[in-house]
């Protein structure tokens, strides 16, 4: 035989220098989720490890992370039931908590990267991403509060601000509202193929954000569908994102690499956190290797092409590589 493919398989030196895919902390962004009040820390049931943090407390778990190499973050708040309402004032009132928290965050550490959510559902007495009226999610009526909330956001710091609600032109009309307020430099991931998936339910434990009735199914993808994908980005790439997210990552690879062969923006992927759940679950069980499985399926997701991943794992990761150097 004149080829083996083994030979270059045959000792970990070789191995290494010929691996395709390579992961780095730089590739990360950790999510992270913030309550009201002071020295609070609860740990999420369904996330083993993962924690809600008040924000003296958060600022803390930052600068452990920025210590391991991390130096992004995407920050979800939690809101009570008292504070929600129908048309999510509470997103855009300049002393609410999670504005406040972000100034924070930018104050202590200039050099962090720092996303914010902006969809209603962390705000909304109904748990939808969009305005409620009689059942239905009202598409043009909501890019309003988003605007709003948007706006709000950078005005405290946000570094990239993340639509995450599937309403239709709202990334056109954001991109719009920075601008006419002087945030050009403000950066837009949009979530653009956010599948209606199974996948959600820890995160929305979380941050008790599940809706009160009905589904998502009207407004976030058909798990059925690929090509619809590319509407959706080329959309947002004309609407001014300026980096296209896939969400949940693991059963959407191929979307992630349909993108990716598509367009030229950078494609972001959301490990979310059933997918975390799963694995921390099977490993607490005995069932899998759970360092091993955490590795291979982060790198699955940057092998299809992300150039970006929000993954719970981040801190995990960071750890390893620095006690690997």
């Amino acid at each position: 035989m004149l080829r083996r493919p083994r030979r270059n398989r045959k000792s970990e030196v070789i191995r290494n220098m010929v691996e395709e895919t390579r992961l780095s902390v730089k590739d990360f962004i950790l999510p992270l989720f913030l309550l009201d009040g002071k020295n609070q820390q609860i740990e999420v049931n369904s996330m083993p490890g993962i924690y809600r943090f008040s924000t003296d407390l958060l600022l803390k778990e930052i600068e452990t992370c920025m210590n391991l190499g991390i130096r992004a973050f995407d920050i979800f708040p939690a809101y009570p039931e008292s504070k929600k309402d129908k048309t999510a004032t509470e997103s855009f009132n300049p002393d609410t908590f999670y504005l406040k928290a972000i100034e924070s965050v930018k104050k202590y550490f200039p050099e962090a990267c720092v996303m914010t959510d902006v969809a209603m559902d962390p705000y909304s007495s109904d748990g939808h991403d969009g305005l409620v009226l009689d059942g239905k999610i009202l598409n043009d009526e909501t890019l309003e509060i988003l605007g709003k909330m948007a706006i709000a956001q950078a005005q405290a710091g946000a570094d990239i601000l993340g639509p995450s609600d599937m309403m239709d032109g709202r990334v056109g009309y954001i991109r719009t509202v920075l601008d006419e307020h002087g945030y050009k430099d403000v950066s837009i991931m949009s979530y653009t193929a956010k599948y209606a998936s199974a996948f959600y339910n820890p995160f929305r434990d979380a941050l008790d954000s599940a809706p009160k009735a009905g589904d998502k199914k009207t407004y976030q993808m058909d798990p059925a569908n690929a090509k619809e994908a590319l509407i959706e980005a080329e959309l947002d790439y004309q609407e001014g994102a300026d980096f296209l997210m896939v969400k949940p990552a693991l059963a959407y690879l191929d979307i992630i690499k349909l993108l990716k062969d598509n367009h030229t923006l950078p494609i972001a992927a959301y490990n979310v956190s059933g997918e975390y759940a799963m694995i921390k679950a099977s490993a607490a069980n005995g069932w899998l290797d759970g360092e091993r499985a955490m590795l291979e399926s982060l790198l699955s997701i940057k092998r299809a092409g992300a150039s970006v991943i929000l993954s719970y794992f981040a801190k995990e990761f960071a750890y390893l590589q620095q006690q690997s150097q």
